[in-house]
């Protein structure tokens, strides 16, 4: 199975409270942090709604 590397770049400090709870639920809560993820649609609409605070890469 296809696996996403999600890494937390910006700070969720000015995001709503709608994004930072999507950001939590992808396992992230520090700058900088890194978690491996399936790649499945609802990953990739996680990420998408958050992508501004996100670098992906596929593994």
């Amino acid at each position: 199975m296809a696996m996403l590397k999600v890494t937390l770049i910006k700070s969720t400090i000015g995001a709503t409270p709608y994004q930072k709870k999507v950001v939590e639920a992808l396992g992230l809560r520090k700058i900088r942090q890194t978690v491996e993820l399936p790649d499945s649609p609802q990953t990739r609409g996680a990420v998408t709604k958050v992508s501004h605070l996100l670098q992906v890469e596929e593994c």
